[in-house]
């Protein structure tokens, strides 16, 4: 499951709470929030997974672009011997092998930076959607907890009442 759907289904969650009256705080169902969260848990190590195969392919292209830079070193050497009796075309072809290695070994580093570049745009990716989750959860947590104090802790209104004093209507908002 991609984890950009389970964001989605857990806005879904919070869009379809009640609200708390007079407060900016909803009453989530927990049973269904705690599913999501597991769920996330097994989606997250898939997209950590994508990106240790993007690694792996990395790694693949850049042994075959060696390989190949090998292969073609090797054929410029042999074709270097048998020229030698010619010294303009010997001349030649190590320039040519020389041009070879070095094409090839730019051509490995350019893989290598797009690979790079995608896998840390890909784990940023990753860590901003599990900051942003985090925080919803945080922010859910607290919402669960100013409720559960409020409904332990209910203050006295008839005592205040004759004070003249206001009752403020968030706590947080002290």
């Amino acid at each position: 499951m991609d984890i950009l759907h389970l964001v989605d289904r857990l806005e879904e969650l919070f869009n379809e709470s009640r609200p708390i009256p007079l407060t900016h705080n909803v009453i989530v169902d927990e049973d269904r929030m705690l599913d999501l969260i597991d769920q996330m848990r097994v989606t997250i190590p898939e997209e950590v997974k994508r990106a240790q195969q993007v690694l792996t392919q990395r790694d693949r292209i850049l042994a075959q672009a060696q390989e190949e830079a090998k292969r073609t070193v090797d054929l410029a050497r042999e074709k270097s011997q048998q020229l030698v009796e010619r010294d303009a075309v010997v001349l030649a072809a190590k320039a040519r092998a020389e041009d070879v290695i070095k094409q090839a070994g730019v051509n490995a580093e350019h893989t290598r930076r797009e690979a790079d570049n995608y896998v840390i745009q890909t784990l940023s990716r990753i860590e901003a959607e599990l900051e942003r989750l985090l925080n919803q959860a945080r922010n859910g947590i607290m919402a669960l907890q100013n409720i559960s104090e409020q409904e332990t802790n209910p203050e006295p209104e008839s005592n205040l009442a004759g004070s003249g004093l206001e009752i403020p209507d968030d706590p947080s908002a002290q």
